[in-house]
């Protein structure tokens, strides 16, 4: 990737020269409330579905894939994004894959537009393998112009983006930011998440440590998690990917137990009998389907019958680098390191995936 990538994001004291930049705890300070709305959130089930489709093999991908095809829906993610603006495409047959969502039902949400979930989903050329690297929603960048040239034109939260142009500003943010071509989209709606826990009978997650949820109230209190290997049902697993203020690193532990989760799902469809069951299968697919959106260009049966070998052993997940967190002005925020996110994501454009699997190592 050239230096110029991610070097032109600004360097200048963002959002006025009065803007100051003070470190604090990685936890940081809670961010406002988002504003409530019908949105899209957390990617738990978006790779899952074409891997379920094509590891039930040919015969139930071709089953399942009008009913499917016809109940995700379509979005236009590039209409907006110039041509120009865009990194090149550097190994035609890898895919990059940029995965957003927002939690319709997350106690926290009091309606905005933002996407509280990003990751940039790396396929190499030979689908062997998947690197899922997320971004957390308050890292510090570079937004472009709003197409209405009402917003953007400055750093700010990178999901500022998606409330300010929706998904073509966010694909634009994110290709300026990482210099890797996005290639397809997928919107996933937390919303539906439980539901499709629950069609699996649940799934396996080790809690690394014992806590209490802040936000979830039962008949006997707030949830409590113990820590140590447990099987969550939707609700139990939906709480333990949305919590963050019960955790010293607040965001980040949440990132962690996304990916936790993504795991999780993946070994139990693959080795729960959900493949071989019809009625399971359907039942899985239909609790998923309503959740996803996808771009127009997205083909849904061939991406299934690539991913068909992916279980969670071929997965690899990251966090975007980062120097910490801290404020910009009033704003709790998350610092790249721009260094670090250069190699790493030189990596990616470049398919070179043992590289990419050194990071952070």
């Amino acid at each position: 990737m050239p230096v110029s990538t991610i070097g032109r994001m600004s360097t200048q004291p963002p959002l006025g020269s009065d803007a100051t930049q003070v470190l604090e705890p990685p936890g940081g300070t809670p961010p406002a409330k988002p504003r409530k709305r019908r949105a899209r959130r957390i990617v738990l089930i978006t790779l899952l579905v074409l891997a379920v489709l094509a590891g039930g093999g040919a015969l139930a991908g071709a089953l399942y894939y009008r009913s499917v095809e016809g109940s995700i829906e379509r979005v236009d993610a590039f209409q907006d994004v110039p041509e120009a603006a865009r990194p090149e495409k550097v190994v035609q047959n890898a895919k990059n894959m940029l995965i957003l969502g927002s939690d319709t039902r997350d106690p926290e949400s009091t309606g905005g537009s933002r996407s509280d979930t990003i990751i940039v989903a790396h396929l190499p050329k030979d689908r062997s393998s998947a690197q899922l690297i997320s971004i957390p929603r308050d890292t510090w960048v570079f937004v472009p112009k709003s197409k209405d040239g009402k917003h953007g034109g400055r750093d700010a939260k990178i999901n500022a983006a998606y409330a300010w142009g929706g998904i073509p500003l966010m694909v634009q943010t994110v290709e300026k930011y990482t210099g890797v071509r996005i290639d397809n989209v997928a919107i996933v709606d937390f919303a539906g998440f439980q539901e499709i826990v629950d069609a699996l009978g649940g799934v396996e997650i080790d809690v690394e440590q014992e806590f209490t949820s802040t936000h979830s109230l039962l008949p006997g209190g707030k949830r409590e998690f113990q820590a140590g290997l447990q099987t969550m049902d939707g609700a139990m697993a939906l709480d333990y990917a949305r919590e963050r203020y019960a955790f010293a690193d607040g965001d980040f532990a949440r990132i962690r137990h996304q990916q936790q989760v993504i795991k999780a799902i993946l070994d139990k469809a693959a080795s729960g009998g959900t493949l071989a069951n019809p009625a399971k299968l359907n039942s899985f697919v239909r609790a998923t389907a309503d959740s996803v959106s996808v771009d127009e260009t997205f083909g849904i049966l061939d991406m299934a019958m690539e991913l068909r070998h992916l279980r969670s052993g071929n997965l690899a997940f990251f966090t975007n680098p980062t120097k910490g967190t801290g404020r910009v002005g009033n704003e709790s925020v998350v610092f790249s390191d721009d260094a670090k996110a250069k190699r790493l994501y030189t990596a990616v454009r470049e398919d070179a995936v043992s590289e990419i699997l050194t990071y952070g190592k």
